[in-house]
């Protein structure tokens, strides 16, 4: 079930927001580190990551779930944000390059649709990066930020969903290892902390980052046949008075 937008946004206004903005735009750039004359869009709550590539990519769209609600974006000029449903965005086939899905698959009520309507938007060799709650990191247990609703996934987890849905996944990252609350000593040292947990403890992020890219062609599934054994006639007794047909080859 998707957080309501008006959350979304009141926790991106507060000071553990303006933390993990800056590192999460930081491994989005690590892994995105050009978007120049792509058309890029943002699925979910992406709309504090967007603005970084706004100025690159050669259109920038905003796409919020009907469930969550939208808000405008970006504050200034033409509006660029549309409400849509997750399984059926209002975009033609092939429309997209790239997609960053923000607070969607782990609130989405089918991952495997959303996704599956992600391939159908994104152009031939598309790529989405998506970022989700570490089931074995903390935030995932507390609900101070939206990383603490929904659905967990670890990375076998995600790895399934996304080669079920025709995504090969090409890069991973992890990030947050600051303490997910809002203690003003923990945020102040939240890069030592992300260099600390990245070299002691990786496992345990907060939030597991993957790129997958677009199958161009998506698997069939293979129906086995099984082979009916073949019939051998019975010779029925001949009528009395008449004489057995004799047989000197093979029974047909």
């Amino acid at each position: 079930m998707f957080l309501d937008v008006v959350d979304l946004r009141d926790f991106y206004s507060s000071d553990l927001g303006h933390v993990i903005r800056p590192i999460l735009t930081d491994h989005f750039r690590k892994i995105w580190p050009s978007v120049a004359g792509d058309r890029l869009a943002g699925l979910g709550f992406a709309t504090p990551y967007l603005a970084p590539f706004r100025d690159e990519a050669d259109r920038t769209l905003a796409l919020m779930p009907a469930a969550q609600g939208a808000v405008n974006w970006p504050a200034g000029g033409p509006s660029a944000s549309a409400l849509v449903c997750d399984d059926m965005l209002p975009l033609p086939d092939s429309s997209i390059d790239r997609l960053l899905i923000v607070h969607a698959l782990e609130m989405a009520n089918d991952p495997a649709e959303l996704l599956k309507e992600a391939w159908r938007v994104l152009s031939p060799g598309g790529r989405i990066l998506a970022v989700v709650p570490n089931r074995r990191g903390l935030w995932a247990r507390v609900d101070t930020s939206p990383f603490g609703y929904g659905r967990p996934f670890s990375r076998g987890q995600i790895t399934k969903l996304l080669r079920e849905t025709s995504f090969s996944p090409t890069a991973w990252d992890e990030a947050l290892y600051v303490m997910p609350v809002p203690r003003r000593h923990f945020m102040h040292a939240s890069a030592r902390w992300e260099a600390i947990g990245a070299r002691l403890w990786p496992a345990f992020a907060g939030v597991i980052l993957v790129e997958a890219a677009k199958h161009l062609h998506q698997g069939v599934p293979v129906i086995r046949r099984v082979r009916s054994p073949a019939i051998r006639p019975v010779l029925l007794p001949s009528p009395a008075g008449l004489p057995s047909p004799h047989r000197t080859g093979p029974n047909i």
